[in-house]
């Protein structure tokens, strides 16, 4: 669309149009934009019609198809776009986007009714309506606010006046637990005083309804008219669904509480309560406790329209499903919906979770393709990196991963302090993985002049050398080394004297564990250096923007410290089970 020249409209339009565009393609998750940018185009030229210029019935389809691409779970504007094409082009065109829509938001009550209810209008052949109805069916029939689209249902076959008909589909809703279900039980119970019995039951069942009323009369010798037989049929028939009413509400009931604290059942890019989330979580361990595999699935497809952005539904969706037998596929599609559809790559543990399935499912070359498809919308994901590296480690052996880091670490585009931590877990594969400390400990030397002014860097190598084996005749070499790093912090790097002070803590916390008989000494002179008075402290003095033994360092700008700084963790580090007492919105970070 944006190769267009003309949008159709006055030129007033076209720019208004054009810009709104820029605004959108600078923030594609920006809600707002989008929706001005609709309104714009559906009111090119005065509202468009049939009689439109090809130009803006181009620009308002173009845009729709981008919009709902992004936005695919918006019933409401599916069912604009299928009015709009109905105007436009007429019932062809409208059933398309329909079925779009339908395809994009399967289980929307809403939008199958609509659709159902427009092809009740423009349809004249039966079958290929009751067809489409059948389809709704197994997509939202068992939700419990399903009742508008079974009403549609029975409306439709009033109108054809085919009461067996109505007879079967009440026959089905009212097994089912939902908003109304009472009504739909009171509606067959009355029309089973006067439809034919085999519309009621099925014939095995009738088979057996009318031996259970001879054999009630056969000891009393009595012989009963088929009019009072039939009659006595219909009272058990009526007992049998006065029984599956029980049933039904029993399971309404048990249901009733989670649906009523559901204030938001539909799709928004805004954030939902707290409250909200842990009543699905809620309602979710009740359902999986019933047992039910179609109920389960129909549950979470229902919150994952409203949840679709918070990606701890779709990994318990996963997991779910994965531990069902048989259902590779079914986990598979729940990984590529997340990962294309909803959970921005900005919060890449999804699309990393989906790698290790594909992995193991033996497709290691579309594990490979998920990293690097992170990788390219986020070259300095740490996580990511070490993912791809680990994979390479686990299917092609140790040098091929190190050339994943020597690649990163090459990269113009992978920031340095990414890259310094890369070097840490490329020295950490050589220890822990190689089993040679010797070349670990040349990979941190070689690089520190480069990576001086990272935190991480120094962590790591600090927990390098304090991770090494020692006895009492090695220790001394043991902390000498651990001292020379601590000497370098304080006067290589450019941290903040807040972040010095917590690794060379580390130094201190060595000598009081381990040191020997002078370690009280270096101990309480570095104490001073680390934590008295600025007249004292020479990291204190550093702040202030003096120099550090007689070498001036220099100040990093805010942006860059922060970087510097920065702590990496995986997506497990983070994870965290939900506050119950959380209030509020709920990020989805």
């Amino acid at each position: 669309m944006g190769d267009f020249s003309n949008y159709g409209g006055s030129d007033e339009e076209n720019a208004e149009i054009k810009r709104l565009n820029a605004e959108v393609d600078a923030d594609t998750d920006n809600f707002e934009n989008w929706e001005k940018l609709v309104r714009a185009c559906e009111g090119l030229e005065g509202g468009l019609n049939r009689n439109s210029s090809p130009q803006a019935l181009a620009t308002l389809r173009a845009t729709y198809d981008r919009f709902l691409l992004k936005f695919p779970l918006l019933f409401g504007y599916w069912k604009k776009y299928a009015d709009l094409e109905f105007n436009i082009s007429g019932p062809e065109s409208a059933e398309m986007v329909y079925e779009r829509g339908c395809a994009s938001i399967t289980n929307s009550v809403d939008l199958w009714t609509e659709y159902c209810s427009f092809k009740m209008e423009t349809t004249h052949t039966p079958h290929l309506v009751r067809e489409l109805f059948e389809r709704g069916a197994t997509h939202v029939g068992l939700d419990f606010l399903a009742h508008p689209f079974w009403d549609k249902y029975l409306e439709y076959e009033e109108r054809q006046e085919a009461q067996d008909k109505i007879v079967a589909i009440l026959n089905r809703v009212i097994r089912i637990p939902m908003h109304q279900y009472a009504r739909y039980f009171e509606r067959l119970r009355t029309l089973a005083q006067t439809r034919p019995l085999l519309e009621l039951v099925s014939a095995d069942a009738l088979a057996r309804y009318r031996a259970e009323v001879e054999a009630e009369n056969a000891p009393y010798g009595i012989q009963k008219s088929e009019p009072e037989i039939e009659r006595d049929i219909r009272a058990k028939i009526d007992a049998q669904l006065y029984t599956v009413f029980q049933q039904t509400q029993a399971e309404t009931t048990k249901r009733w509480t989670f649906e009523s604290e559901i204030k938001r059942p539909y799709f928004h890019v805004t954030e939902l309560e707290h409250a909200q989330l842990a009543n699905w979580r809620k309602y979710l361990d009740f359902e999986e406790s019933e047992g039910n595999f179609n109920r389960i699935v129909f549950l979470y497809e229902r919150c994952l329209v409203t949840c679709a952005l918070y990606d701890e539904f779709w990994f318990r969706y996963a997991r779910w499903m994965s531990a069902q037998e048989g259902k590779e596929e079914e986990v598979r599609n729940i990984y590529l919906r997340a990962t294309t559809l909803y959970v921005p790559v900005s919060r890449p543990g999804i699309r990393l979770q989906y790698a290790y399935f594909e992995e193991m499912s033996g497709r290691v070359d579309v594990a490979r393709d998920i990293h690097a498809a992170i990788l390219n919308k986020l070259p300095d994901c740490v996580e990511a990196i070490i993912s791809w590296a680990n994979l390479q480690r686990r299917q092609s052996g140790l040098d091929a991963a190190i050339n994943i880091y020597k690649a990163q670490i090459d990269s113009p585009t992978v920031d340095i302090f990414t890259k310094a931590a890369l070097v840490t877990e490329w020295a950490y594969l050589l220890w822990k993985v190689k089993g040679s400390s010797e070349e670990a400990r040349a990979c941190f030397s070689k690089n520190v002049q480069w990576y001086s002014d990272s935190r991480h860097f120094w962590q790591k190598w600090l927990e390098f050398e304090l991770g090494q084996p020692t006895n009492a005749e090695l220790e001394e070499q043991h902390g000498a080394r651990i001292k020379d790093i601590v000497q370098m912090i304080r006067s290589k790097c450019r941290l903040s004297p807040a972040v010095k002070q917590e690794l060379c803590q580390v130094y201190l916390n060595y000598l009081q564990d381990r040191g020997g008989k002078k370690a009280m000494k270096e101990f309480l002179a570095l104490d001073r250096e680390l934590y008295g008075p600025q007249s004292i402290s020479v990291i204190t003095k550093a702040k202030l923007g003096g120099k550090e033994n007689g070498v001036a360092l220099g100040e990093l700008d805010e942006p860059t410290r922060q970087k510097a700084e920065t702590r990496f963790y995986s997506f497990y580090q983070l994870h965290m089970d939900p506050d119950p007492n959380a209030q509020g919105p709920a990020s989805f970070n």
